[in-house]
């Protein structure tokens, strides 16, 4: 059986963020929401210095799940449902910036040049 999230901050997320693949036709919303249904223990905990690897010029990061601060920061742009001390000051100290999800699809409602990272 599977269980219903209670946050009503991580329900309010989800539902935002599929009311904006539906207004936008931005599939990359969606899926971050599908991944946010899934249960924590499946969430994408994933390194700063990973992101800064995977990540090609002009992109930017989406992580339904955590960042963690390991590794090297460049400037990069990344959104994620929660951000570790350490990983939003290292993002910042390199130049780049740190986003909530809320914040993201504001920025970027169709999803151009977003790429989900982890999970």
């Amino acid at each position: 059986m599977r269980r219903k999230k209670t946050n009503p901050q991580l329900i309010k997320t989800i539902r935002y963020l599929y009311e904006a693949a539906d207004r936008y036709n931005a599939g990359v919303w969606k899926a971050v929401a599908k991944k946010l249904e899934k249960p924590y223990r499946n969430w994408a905990e994933i390194n700063v210095g990973k992101i800064t690897k995977h990540l090609k010029e002009g992109e930017i990061a989406v992580v339904p799940g955590k960042v963690l601060g390991m590794g090297d920061a460049g400037k990069i742009e990344v959104a994620a449902w929660k951000f570790s001390k350490s990983a939003k000051e290292k993002i910042e100290k390199a130049g780049g910036k740190c986003y909530s999800l809320f914040e993201i699809v504001e920025k970027n409602p169709e999803g151009i040049k977003v790429r989900i990272l982890g999970g």
